[in-house]
């Protein structure tokens, strides 16, 4: 007898089952070729039902399809009743998570980058955004260049100005990025065993990192998403809330795309009782805080400060990390684990901490929960560029600060060392003085002049176990300088302020070696190595 229960459907059955379930006889099955409300309003059926998936689909949705025709292709399916299914989950129980079964992958495409970063906002979903390092902006798509014009700035007096002084910023952008990368090329010799496309696509890499400082935050792209019923509701409810226009527009193209794929798990966005509600209240709460802010603060002033500061630790850590570590394999309560690791001699406590880790082989060996009870709070003044990649980590709770000119900028030591550094001044010259232009009139939309070389001030609360991730991803070698530097001080803070050494010992795979001559390089010999084994 199998360790399963294999259930037998007649052949008429099976041959509607195949269409839609990837096996007939085995406990773990996936759900193809159904529209996701379909799927969610399935899921939620079943929470309540003695019947296995397969035989409640038959039984009580079966009906509904059109099983005509092509197998291969999905099923038309009548929405109502699933959509009907729904609302009587949700009203008579309440089952928010019912939401969470039914998900959508959405393009977001010519999004500005103040617009990513309230898109990549939520912990729910998945964003993958596309890169300044791999892709230029120095060409017109219908004669304009690749950034976003807000139509309250364009109608303005403010407007002509908007479109002259965002161009030049393309322009030089455009005309420095081949400088640089010539500049790299005879600076950088090809390896002997690197192939043309290598060295061209490192090359580009490096020249391309550097200049992008210059492209203002107007500047387009394009973000995929993967996100449930739930995390998109999220998601909308807070951009409808969002003082920036394009936000809230945004929310509306967005709504209105998700409502043909999961009608019923966006249903109450603009409800005015229940999502309406739920952006009023979060507006509210923004504004309020605004007002006292002013009003209790007073003027800021720019305070130059460390670019990586940790601010908040817990002194005790490394006690609480192993009392946690030991904890599922020992009968003791919490308290008392303290009090015994607390009495442990130094070297005990490493034993256990290292045999907790264990060997890692790679980065993307992490030990478990455990380590998730220290935690750091980080205060970070970086270029906005490096905000952007270390802001998509949702393992950690991030707040960041107005874009401004207020905090001056990075200059990549690769454009003085190209002899670009008075156009690249230039170009901040012009950013600063359209964000002052801009700014009385259009407090939401001036950070759209700033150049992603000026810095923003953020922070970051996380556990260590968040921390290791992060920390060994963004300061690998084909990292971003700019990011790389703070994942590394961020570690050596762990280390030398917060005195965790033992813990900071645990990130094996953080890497404080100096910048490289081209970053990408090995990554791309290990992308054509791969490329040609499966060619």
């Amino acid at each position: 007898m199998g360790a399963y229960v294999v259930e037998e459907f007649t052949p008429e059955e099976a041959d509607v089952l195949r269409r839609y379930f990837t096996n007939l006889d085995l406990p773990v099955f996936a759900l193809v070729n159904l529209p996701e409300v379909v799927k969610g309003a399935l899921f939620a059926r079943y929470s309540r039902s003695a019947k296995s998936l397969r035989r409640l689909f038959l039984d009580e949705f079966v009906g509904e399809l059109d099983i005509e025709g092509d197998a291969t292709i999905d099923a038309t399916i009548g929405l109502e009743r699933a959509e009907d299914l729904y609302e009587k989950v949700f009203v008579e129980y309440g089952d928010d998570s019912v939401a969470q079964l039914g998900g959508v992958h959405l393009a977001c495409e010519q999004a500005s980058n103040l617009l990513t970063k309230v898109l990549e906002w939520g912990r729910l979903a998945s964003y993958l955004e596309q890169s300044t390092r791999y892709i230029a902006y120095d060409s017109r798509a219908d004669g304009r260049y690749r950034y976003y014009r807000d139509s309250e700035i364009l109608s303005s007096e403010l407007g002509t100005r908007y479109i002259g002084d965002m161009d030049r910023l393309f322009d030089t952008y455009a005309r420095l990025a081949p400088i640089v990368q010539d500049f790299v090329r005879e600076s950088t010799p090809k390896g002997v065993n690197d192939s043309d496309f290598v060295y061209r696509m490192a090359t580009k890499a490096k020249a391309l990192d550097a200049v992008r400082g210059i492209l203002p935050a107007a500047a387009q792209s394009n973000v995929g998403i993967y996100g449930t019923g739930q995390a998109y509701e999220q998601l909308l409810v807070r951009m409808r809330s969002h003082p920036l226009p394009e936000a809230r527009h945004y929310a509306d193209l967005m709504l209105s795309e998700l409502r043909k794929v999961i009608p019923s798990f966006v249903r109450r966005v603009d409800i005015p009782d229940r999502g309406g509600a739920s952006s009023a209240y979060l507006a509210d709460n923004r504004v309020a805080i605004e007002d006292l802010s002013e009003a209790l603060l007073g003027p800021a002033e720019v305070e130059p400060g460390p670019g990586v500061d940790l601010i908040d630790f817990d002194p005790d850590a490394e006690i609480k990390v192993v009392a946690s570590m030991l904890y599922s394999a020992s009968s003791l309560s919490e308290r008392e684990l303290e009090r015994q690791v607390a009495n442990m001699s130094v070297d005990d406590r490493l034993r256990v901490m290292r045999a907790y880790v264990g060997e890692r082989q790679n980065r993307r060996h992490r030990p478990g929960r455990a380590m998730e009870r220290p935690f750091y709070r980080f205060d970070v003044l970086a270029d906005y560029g490096a905000f952007r990649d270390l802001q998509r980590h949702r393992l950690l709770t991030v707040e960041w600060q107005k874009l401004s000119p207020a905090h001056g900028y990075v200059r990549p030591p690769l454009i003085d060392e190209a002899g670009l550094t008075d156009d690249f001044d230039a170009a901040m010259e012009r950013s600063a003085n359209l964000y002052d232009a801009l700014e009385p009139p259009f407090e939401d939309q001036a950070s759209y002049a700033v150049a992603l070389a000026y810095r923003v001030r953020f922070n970051f609360n996380l556990n260590a176990r968040a921390a290791m991730h992060m920390l060994e991803l963004r300061s690998t070698p084909q990292g971003h300088p700019a990011y790389r530097t703070v994942a590394q001080e961020m570690h050596r803070q762990i280390a030398d302020v917060a005195g965790h050494r033992a813990i900071a010992e645990m990130m094996t795979f953080v890497d404080h070696s100096t910048e490289s001559d081209l970053e990408r390089l090995d990554a791309e010999r290990r992308a054509e190595a791969k490329r040609a084994k499966f060619s």
